[in-house]
């Protein structure tokens, strides 16, 4: 895809008026872009003039406040996590007096990074023995999050909060004009977040563990090492959308890299991926090293609601590619909601209830 040169430009010159501000010595002597194209993010190679390198995200996407807040948290993260096994995975915030450093204009906003060393990236199609590693390796991550969750201060957004503010928009007269769907559309996605949120209060979800998750686990964002010949955890780069939430909400893309069709064939966000023999392979070793419950597996379909109805519909037209948002929303009223109550869930129980 072509950049706007207005875009790409303005992107730029947010990215030096940042690290102007920032105040460090060092002066840019070279930007390169490494965004993916599929969000409306930018994300540079900030080349310096002492040779070393740090990694910039310019955003209008979302909050700006929740953007500063969720940076807070990652840096946090980094640091609880900075003297075990999971020392180094995560990218540090570059901070001003012991704080992630952000720059905000009323309209932009930027954040800079530590340049994570990459090893090697998982091939599109894992092998079986690939999927069980990976999901021991996942399972130990989550884990390690569980144990810091408690040092974490309490976060201003929640699933029940976005599935509430998405039903007021749903809801809303002018909902077919904002959303660009027809009302029949516009009535498919109401019943289906009503549903999540009659859900959420029947499971009692406000009192369900809550931990840092990244949720987007696709393979472009994260790099494993091969140390004994098993795949390894090295490195993890992109955080569009980190939260603190269920664990089961990481589950979906999981199952995406597990796939036999592999992470990145086609954009779509099927569901079926959930019920290949692949991922129940993936919980399976999961489930041996973290154990999961009936009740968590039987959260999946709804954990994937979860992303459908937040991060395609609610928040599609800040988030991806003006086309791509409009082909996503009309997917998830026509198929992917619906095609998520008919997965069968049985293997899966199968798995935890040995």
């Amino acid at each position: 895809m072509n950049v706007p040169l207005a875009l790409l430009s303005d992107a730029e010159d947010v990215v030096r008026l940042a690290w102007t501000d920032y105040g460090d010595a060092r002066t840019i002597a070279d930007l390169r872009e490494m965004s993916a194209h599929v969000s409306t993010n930018r994300v540079f190679q900030v080349h310096l003039d002492d040779a070393s390198t740090v990694v910039a995200k310019v955003s209008s996407y979302g909050s700006y406040f929740l953007f500063a807040e969720d940076h807070d948290r990652l840096a946090r993260c980094s640091s609880l996590l900075r003297h075990g096994r999971w020392a180094g995975f995560l990218a540090d915030v570059l901070t001003v007096n012991k704080r992630p450093y952000t720059w905000y204009d009323g309209r932009r906003w930027c954040a800079f990074y530590t340049e994570v060393r990459r090893a090697e990236s998982l091939p599109k199609i894992l092998t079986a023995s690939d999927v069980a590693a990976l999901a021991r390796e996942i399972a130990r991550f989550h884990h390690a999050c569980t144990e810091i969750a408690p040092a974490l201060p309490p976060v201003s957004n929640s699933v029940k909060g976005d599935a509430i503010h998405l039903l007021d928009q749903l809801t809303n007269p002018f909902a077919s004009r904002n959303f660009d769907l027809p009302p029949e559309d516009i009535g498919v996605l109401a019943r289906f977040t009503h549903d999540l949120l009659m859900h959420l209060e029947a499971v009692h979800y406000d009192e369900w563990p809550k931990i840092p998750i990244l949720v987007d686990w696709n393979l472009g964002n994260f790099s494993v090492t091969r140390p004994d010949g098993e795949v390894h955890l090295y490195s993890r780069w992109d955080y569009d959308w980190f939260r603190i939430e269920s664990r089961l909400l990481d589950f979906y893309f999981l199952s995406r890299v597990s796939s036999s069709t592999g992470d990145r064939t086609s954009f779509t966000y099927s569901p079926h991926t959930l019920t290949e023999p692949r991922f129940v392979d993936f919980v399976r070793a999961y489930h041996d090293i973290n154990p999961l419950s009936r009740r968590d597996v039987e959260f999946l379909p709804y954990a994937y609601r979860i992303f459908i109805l937040n991060y395609v519909v609610r928040e599609g037209a800040r988030f991806f590619r003006g086309d791509l948002c409009s082909q996503f929303r009309r997917d998830a009223a026509h198929g992917y909601l619906e095609a998520s109550t008919k997965l069968d869930l049985s293997p899966l129980l199968a798995v935890v209830d040995d």
